[in-house]
């Protein structure tokens, strides 16, 4: 099971900057992310959402191969296979693709958007799905960002240690 950990940064560029470190981190394999996001609220109030996988598109690849093969097998018995696959990828693609943005795969786009509605304008948050993590090893790499832990599903005591290290209370 993942955990979701949101913290937030009185920076409107500081959760990029977190989410660039919590990449290099992925790929030091020192974290396994799900999903990543960061949503700034400009200092005009508007909230803005950058997400770091439109996992829409793989619903979509994964229609166009379907599509393509069941097209190819209808195509077999109607003795025109390069039309049915052609047909069968076409439709595998579009209806891949509308499965994949009507079901939110990853963090919820709404509880993002919600949050990020609370924010004062000219702040940033970064919002992690993480499935497994190294975590004194992340937790000393993060420590310097700060931030404020505004959502997490760790249990009470992780949620404690990561809070602590952030401030700075304690060294991990």
């Amino acid at each position: 099971m993942s955990d979701l950990l949101v913290l937030g940064f009185d920076d409107a560029k500081k959760a990029q900057a977190v989410l660039a470190e919590v990449q290099e981190l992925e790929r030091e394999h020192l974290v396994d992310l799900e999903d990543a996001a960061v949503v700034v609220r400009d200092e005009k109030g508007k909230v803005k959402l950058h997400q770091t996988n439109d996992l829409s598109g793989v619903a979509a690849s994964g229609g166009f191969w379907w599509g393509g093969f069941f097209g190819l097998l209808m195509g077999w018995i109607v003795l025109n296979p390069l039309l049915g696959w052609v047909a069968g990828a076409g439709i595998g693609s579009a209806l891949g693709w509308w499965q994949g943005k009507r079901i939110d795969l990853g963090i919820n786009d709404e509880f993002m958007k919600e949050l990020g509605e609370t924010l004062t304008p000219n702040t940033s948050a970064i919002f992690v799905l993480i499935r497994r993590a190294t975590v004194d090893r992340v937790i000393e790499e993060l420590k310097p960002f700060g931030g404020k832990i505004l959502h997490t599903s760790l249990s009470r005591e992780d949620e404690q240690a990561l809070k602590d290290a952030i401030e700075g209370t304690i060294t991990a």
